[in-house]
């Protein structure tokens, strides 16, 4: 199939859904899609969302259809592309996710630690239900997965969709972006020489050998303060450390880095990032709904969000860069696997795929975040360097949590989730796993009447 796609957006009342929209309709990637369908289980915020699509200018060239579908199964029939980014329990289920930990003594946050875990018990479920239907309703249709935790989600989902499924996540790409602009180098479109390896969330840029010249940018990068005080994790983890690991982390990797640092600022705070997004959006939707220019409430709701990002990371009146303020990023990595599958023009991404046996000592059905390839045949992990102790380390601690959570989620084993809980690098003793599991069981009810005996 090379144009004229059609497109099931699940959570398509989803923040990001008119960055995928605007560049659906302009070059490279205009034609792609001809249809556009969005479902939500909450279908005012699909209308409002289709609002603002209609609401986005011109880019010169046709812009898809888009039709709103009641139900997932009016929705699928006909799907050569599925892209799902929902959020299980909305922005309340986030608040209990922070809230329950923050209350047993441990880290509050969406998709790391405890409230990670929570997230993916819930999310699992309801992602498998739309796999599932997948597979009886558009067996040829491929699933992008941005429904975080991304990694577990897209794990979980392969027992189902086989290689049909690959999960996206726009932290990896935007760190490279990032880091080869501070290094004063230009990417193209080619990862040959970028080595980044690790899970979704936790994982390291290694080295920056732009198109395998043989010359690492990474070193002398390491060695600038100044240029390293020019990018985000640059200034987040801070030169000392980053030459002391010799490599640049994931920016969801400072809750591990700076474990007690992240703790005390959540825990002074006093909102959590999830009641924060909640008051800012509060009426947001039934504003779109009514508004004679949704695209500016939008756009203004948007900033405001993408600048509280990692908040607790910063120090008091630091300010997000404009470059990432302004995305780019979850919709190009999005756009660039559409159109690969649907074309076979291969590209090279940073994506969350099956490790086969590129780090033998995972498990070869463990979901990894690597360079990867992919074409109209799927996604491939493209070579990498062997891992050092500290990487292979902290990556089997957390992938042993991540898959006791799908056993827990999938199979109803509530072992399984304690023992998650307890074997997180960020939870630090049984007894607040214990407290933990008990307190989001209490917060959760459907979760405590999931498990199978």
């Amino acid at each position: 199939m090379s144009a004229g796609a059609t497109l099931v957006v699940v959570g398509g009342g989803g923040f990001r859904v008119p960055l995928v929209h605007r560049a659906l309709s302009s070059a490279p990637f205009a034609g792609l899609v001809s249809d556009v369908v969005l479902v939500d289980t909450l279908p005012d915020r699909a209308r409002a969302i289709a609002r603002v699509l209609a609401a986005l200018p011109p880019g010169g060239l046709p812009a898809p259809t888009v039709r709103v579908a009641s139900r997932l199964e009016e929705a699928l029939p006909g799907a050569d592309l599925v892209f799902a980014a929902v959020r299980s329990g909305g922005a309340e289920g986030r608040i209990l996710d922070e809230r329950v930990a923050l209350a047993c003594g441990l880290l509050g946050q969406e998709t790391v630690g405890a409230g990670g875990i929570s997230y993916a018990l819930r999310s699992i479920p309801d992602m498998m239900r739309v796999a599932t239907l997948m597979r009886d309703l558009a067996p040829d249709a491929w699933l992008v997965n941005f429904t975080n935790p991304a990694g577990m989600v897209t794990e979980a989902l392969a027992a189902v969709l086989g290689h049909r499924v690959i999960g996206i996540c726009d932290s990896a790409s935007g760190l490279v972006t990032r880091a080869a602009r501070a290094a004063g180098v230009e990417l193209g479109g080619s990862l040959t020489g970028v080595d980044y390896v690790g899970l979704n969330h936790l994982g390291w840029l290694r080295r920056l050998d732009v198109h395998g010249g043989g010359r690492d940018r990474l070193p002398e990068l390491l060695a600038d303060a100044p240029r390293l005080a020019g990018f985000e994790e640059g200034r987040l983890f801070g030169p000392d450390l980053l030459r002391v690991l010799g490599a640049v982390p994931n920016e969801y990797l400072f809750y591990y880095y700076f474990h007690r640092e992240a703790l005390r600022s959540i825990r002074g705070a006093d909102r959590t990032r999830g009641e924060t997004l909640r008051d800012q959006q509060a009426g947001l939707f039934p504003r779109l709904l009514a508004s004679a220019d949704p695209l500016a409430v939008w756009e203004a709701a948007r900033r405001e969000r993408e600048s509280g990002y990692l908040a607790e990371a910063r120090t008091a009146g630091e300010e997000r860069d404009e470059a990432d303020l302004a995305g780019g990023g979850y919709e190009r990595v999005a756009l660039r696997v559409m159109r690969a599958l649907l074309t076979g023009r291969r590209a090279e991404l940073i994506l969350n795929v099956r490790n086969g046996g590129t780090f033998g000592q995972l498990p070869p059905d463990a979901v990894v975040e690597v360079p990867s390839v992919v074409d109209a045949d799927g996604a491939r992990p493209l070579p990498a360097a062997p891992l050092d102790l500290h990487q292979l380390g902290l990556m089997a601690s957390v992938k042993a949590v991540e898959q006791d959570t799908i056993r827990a989620a999938v199979q109803g084993d509530r072992d399984a989730a304690l023992r998650a809980f307890a074997g997180h690098p960020l939870v630090d003793s049984f007894h607040a796993a214990t407290r933990v599991l008990a307190g989001y069981e209490e917060a959760f009810p459907r979760l405590k009447a999931s498990w199978s005996g």
